[in-house]
């Protein structure tokens, strides 16, 4: 963060210094909420939750070298007292965000944040600095931390935006407002939560309507592919972009295919030009992503030959996102665990499917959280297209909808053993190990809550079976 002083942070939040001798000391380090990032110079943000209050660890981070403690109480160190933390980490971030004058890129959708985010973000740097959202860190906490990373060298800040329903995406982009704005999709995630598709497409495109003019240099980068996406250009003032594989987006892909080992490559056209581009990261999904990304670094001033050599570069920066590791026995585990949907769990499969050409191909799927009422219809589509795609072998892991799965397996066609369900993650691990051979491609994906990771690193690890359950 940059360098701003115990009285002026105060003032900007609205709160009351306590234990503090002298207010003109400065915070010259990080602005934490976990006491293990705490440094020299640091500020550290005590949030009260259910099972543990920051506000125990004042002492603690104080002697480790924080400046203060932001929180909603006295704690016997220094400390800056408000009445509510959250806003007050969000008004310091916004005070930063205004007092830098970094060009801010906000980006939201369905499926393929983080992945599209992190694509940005390596291309982007090598224009210029650039601080972006570690991980999915996109909530009220996440984000303002992030923003709060940002120095005067920064030139670029990228922020990942979620929401779990309407006024989320207004809340932070009124914290961090954004230059240029990207919705990415609109799909079924979280549907249970929003209640339908359109009430999803009215939070997302609460991004674009935050921009300013297009006189004013703001640009809203929107798929040419997703009617409802598309549909947002009437909702804003800025510039629009369109990207996509449409004749129509002004930044498309032509020429799409996969490699043998499930790379994409494409013919990236810009209106500046065209460049090849065959890319790092598994799955043809990854395309749409890093055509988002070429549109926003072009808006930027990047050329297009700066950009395709970018995307070809770059790789995976987020934990279980499409993670390929082969064994020394030649069984490639795709680890994509950290999250499902609909959306990404079909672009998964169709992954796995151009991988295992002429191999043993294996999905190991867990449950789809927040489908709502499309739930069981969701499941079973998903069950039917690893069977339509000749995935060797469907192992459906967990609960009621671990058997949906399987059932839209079976009744697509799958006959003897093609398609099983099992019971918890152990099960998975002890089949797995029982049946892999050398040369195979597994693929494990769920809903974060499942926890199907550890599948994939007991497979890796060659860990116990105590081990897995323990995880």
């Amino acid at each position: 963060m940059i360098a701003l002083s115990l009285a002026e942070i105060a003032e900007v939040v609205g709160g009351q210094t306590h234990d503090i001798p002298d207010p003109s000391v400065r915070v010259t380090g990080s602005v934490v909420r976990d006491s293990r990032e705490v440094e020299s110079g640091s500020l550290f943000v005590a949030f009260a939750g259910e099972r543990v209050d920051g506000h125990d660890f004042a002492e603690a981070v104080v002697a480790a070298g924080a400046v203060a403690v932001l929180g909603s109480r006295p704690v016997g160190v220094p400390a800056i007292v408000v009445p509510d933390v959250q806003k007050a980490l969000g008004a310091l971030a916004r005070h930063v965000v205004q007092r830098l004058g970094t060009t801010l890129v906000a980006l939201t959708g369905s499926a393929g944040k983080t992945s599209t985010k992190d694509l940005i973000a390596q291309v982007l740097q090598r224009k210029a600095p650039t601080v972006f959202t570690p991980g999915s860190l996109n909530n009220e906490i996440g984000l303002p931390l992030t923003a709060l990373t940002a120095t005067e060298e920064t030139k670029f800040l990228v922020l990942e935006m979620g929401a779990r329903g309407i006024g989320h995406i207004r809340y932070l982009t009124d914290l961090t407002p954004p230059k240029i704005g990207l919705v990415l999709n609109v799909g079924t995630a979280h549907i249970g939560e929003f209640g339908g598709r359109e009430q999803i497409a009215q939070a997302k495109g609460e991004i674009v309507e935050a921009l300013p003019s297009a006189s004013e240099g703001g640009a809203a980068i929107l798929n040419a592919d997703d009617p409802l996406v598309r549909a947002m250009a009437s909702r804003t003032k800025a510039k629009v972009i369109l990207f996509g594989e449409s004749g129509e987006a002004d930044v498309r892909a032509e020429n799409v295919r996969l490699t043998d080992s499930g790379q994409p490559s494409f013919m990236l056209h810009t209106p500046s030009g065209c460049s090849d581009v065959t890319m790092r990261l598994y799955g043809e999904h990854h395309v749409s992503n890093a055509l988002a990304a070429a549109a926003v670094a072009h808006e930027l001033g990047m050329s297009v030959v700066e950009i395709a050599t970018a995307l070809s570069e770059a790789g995976s920066l987020s934990r279980w996102r499409m993670e390929v590791t082969e064994r020394p026995d030649g069984v490639t585990i795709v680890n994509d665990a950290y999250n499902a949907n609909p959306e990404s769990m079909r672009a998964a499969l169709r992954a796995l499917a151009a991988m295992g050409r002429g191999r043993r191909t294996w999905a190991v799927l867990g449950k789809m959280a927040e489908l709502g009422d499309e739930a069981l219809a969701e499941h079973d589509a998903v069950g039917r297209l690893a069977v339509r795609l000749n995935v060797s072998k469907l192992v459906a892991v967990g609960d009621r909808e671990a058997s949906w799965l399987q059932l839209g397996a079976y009744n697509e066609g799958s006959w003897g053993e093609e398609s099983v369900h099992v019971s918890d993650a152990q099960a998975a691990v002890d089949l797995l190990r029982s049946e892999l051979r050398p040369g195979d491609v597994v693929l494990v994906k769920a809903s974060r809550s499942v926890g199907l990771e550890s599948v994939a690193e007991a497979l890796l690890a060659g860990g116990t079976e105590g081990e897995v359950a323990a995880r």
